[in-house]
């Protein structure tokens, strides 16, 4: 069942994102006004795995919630999903990966946005050609301060720990756990 748009309007935009104003009906036939996020490209999410099982992560600083420890990630920025997967993760972590698999999607706080997002799988790392001397100019205009590997055992005591809440990095993890055959 849909909820029917009657009247919409842009309440605010930027390059990022659209903030519509809809006039809907619900679905018990009442009237309401309903907010939408747009976000005007997908992003991507990068599970970067190494050959000794542990997850690349950074510490990022965000300004809605302070630090946060995320996955790699970013939009699209106009680009195929996947070589923007491959930028974003030699931008944030300096590394480059020889196996890619895109192992899901996702949507993020589908209550209020359409915001579409692609998960990778990335297996093969290695420094990245080229990006030295860019690398640390690149995180600090993003806010990251810390790139590690974890053992992934670790990263779901993280999880468990609640040390990381990032919803969107969990939701990668769990794609990732799937496709690697680790849960069900």
């Amino acid at each position: 069942m849909s909820w029917p748009v009657r009247q919409t309007r842009v309440a605010y935009e930027n390059p990022w994102i659209v903030v519509h104003e809809d006039v809907v009906t619900r679905p018990d036939g009442t009237e309401g006004l309903y907010g939408v996020v747009e976000v005007r490209r997908p992003a991507v999410f990068v599970v970067a795995l190494t050959d000794d099982d542990e997850v690349v992560l950074v510490t990022v600083d965000r300004h809605t919630v302070g630090s946060s420890i995320e996955v790699p990630a970013g939009g699209t920025d106009g680009q195929d999903p996947l070589v923007a997967a491959q930028r974003e993760l030699a931008e944030e972590t300096g590394l480059a990966a020889s196996e890619w698999r895109r192992i899901g999607g996702m949507d993020a706080l589908n209550g209020i946005c359409r915001a579409p997002e692609h998960v990778f799988l990335a297996t093969g790392l290695s420094p990245a050609p080229g990006i030295k001397g860019r690398d640390v100019q690149d995180r600090e205009e993003e806010g990251i301060s810390h790139v590690r590997r974890v053992p992934l055992t670790e990263v779901v005591a993280l999880v468990r720990d609640g040390a990381i809440t990032d919803s969107e990095t969990l939701a990668a993890l769990l794609h990732a756990l799937v496709a690697l055959g680790r849960v069900g």
